[in-house]
């Protein structure tokens, strides 16, 4: 086995294996990477192949030395078949032969959190690890495991039940899966200047990832009559979690609580769809200096919707 640079004669392959691997996403995909506007980034993917075949992969930028993953999405590192241990102590120190060879001075790798892996287990984090890795950050995020024998309204704290029987006994609410940019997009633009950010993708990024990827992109829309008052656009990343990448509101329309009941419609989606898990995002406090200060009242309010801590954890190391 051997680990080459990526080119673009492997695209068919490279995208087969990650839509065939355990623990691939739609961020692996060389599909998704096309969205970005040509000149943004310059990618230094890498390959483990062997015998004409690829066995592993990984996303990523090289920039003076250091090789970055994920780069231009949201979750990187190594994608594989489900592997056994002795498998992932290869491809890692692979990787850092490749890296010593080839004038790489540091790794960071960004996995995707164990949810997302159709057969979980921590072998490759484990290898990372003994081989010399360590954790650089730990993000907290906010995760619904998805069970279609509970009654999803019962799972939600009191006050949530109440506000989204509510909205469902209000016929002005409703909720449209469609494909209404042009409306969700302003609310989006005032949801993040309220904290002084720019939101991740512009409006025509949006439009691209939806010609690109129409089926891992739903937007749901909530109405009051015909204002739309919020939404929610969710990446449904592969066959078993879904992200919501955007939760968003009308402020002056919060009595409706739209977000409210548009998380109760995600879930329902997501559940009768055969989704494992609702992922609802980081929380963290992007005003404090330590990027890991979680947001205490944004955790809260995901586990009044029966959410759990899962972590995205990045791996470093120096050689």
């Amino acid at each position: 086995m051997e680990v080459i640079k990526y080119t673009d004669e492997w695209k068919e392959k490279w995208d087969k294996f990650v839509l065939q691997s355990n623990n691939g996403t739609m961020f692996h995909l060389q599909k998704f990477f096309d969205y970005h506007t040509s000149g943004k980034f310059k990618f230094d993917h890498l390959m483990f192949v062997h015998k004409g075949e690829i066995a592993a992969l990984l996303p990523g930028r090289l920039t003076n030395g250091y090789f970055e993953s994920p780069v231009g999405a949201s979750y990187g590192s190594i994608v594989t078949k489900d592997i056994t241990f002795a498998e992932s102590m290869e491809f890692v120190s692979l990787l850092l032969d490749y890296g010593r060879k080839n004038g790489i001075k540091e790794f960071e790798l960004t996995p995707a959190p164990m949810i997302y892996e159709t057969f979980q287990n921590q072998n490759l984090d484990f290898a990372m690890l003994w081989q010399g890795f360590s954790f650089k950050l730990h993000y907290i995020s906010s995760a619904i495991k998805l069970d279609k024998n509970r009654d999803i309204i019962e799972r939600f704290s009191p006050t949530i039940r109440r506000n989204v029987r509510k909205t469902l006994k209000t016929p002005e609410i409703r909720v449209e899966i469609n494909e209404r940019y042009d409306e969700f997009y302003p609310i989006l633009l005032e949801n993040k200047s309220r904290h002084d950010v720019k939101p991740t993708h512009s409006y025509e990024d949006l439009l691209r990832l939806k010609e690109l990827m129409p089926e891992n992109l739903k937007l749901f829309m909530v109405y009051f009559g015909d204002k739309p008052i919020g939404g929610s656009l969710m990446f449904f990343t592969n066959k078993n979690v879904a992200l919501c990448f955007y939760n968003m509101l009308l402020y002056d329309y919060t009595e409706y609580k739209p977000i409210q009941r548009v998380m109760y419609e995600v879930v329902k989606y997501s559940t009768e769809n055969g989704y494992g898990y609702v992922d609802i995002g980081v929380s963290q406090d992007t005003k404090a200096e330590n990027p890991m200060t979680p947001s205490m009242s944004l955790i809260e309010f995901k586990e009044k919707f029966d959410a759990k801590t899962i972590m995205r954890n990045t791996f470093y190391i120096k050689l």
